[in-house]
């Protein structure tokens, strides 16, 4: 018989994005505030992120030098998210002539909350 806490449980699956910035840790603190800032503003503004935030089904996870971005809603969302920022972020790092390049994964895998808060990957 199922506790109430294992009842509660539902597992998902979650789309994952992964993505750092390949020599991060070479940078000066002011460029890697600004990158930062940068990054989540692009994705931030990325048609997939909204989508996925206004239906509530999506975890951010700040890494550092990056982030992961956990989709709940369609498996295509992290490729699709992943293509926005690669562009807008080379965009970005070319009117700026900044040599910012990012390095990005995919992965599929069971996970619990589905952007409630309370989440486990």
């Amino acid at each position: 018989m199922p506790t109430d806490s294992q009842s509660e449980l539902q597992l998902e699956i979650g789309h994952v994005l992964f993505m750092d910035v390949v020599g991060y840790s070479k940078l000066l603190l002011d460029e890697q505030r600004e990158l930062q800032e940068q990054l989540t503003q692009i994705v931030t503004n990325t048609e997939q992120v909204h989508v996925a935030e206004a239906a509530g089904k999506l975890i951010r996870v700040p890494t550092g030098d990056g982030m992961a971005l956990v989709f709940f809603n369609s498996p295509e969302a992290p490729v699709q998210c992943a293509i926005e920022v690669s562009k807008e972020l080379r965009n970005y790092a070319r009117k700026s002539r900044k040599d910012w390049r990012g390095d990005t994964g995919v992965s599929n895998g069971s996970a619990t909350g589905s952007g409630r808060g309370n989440h486990s990957l």
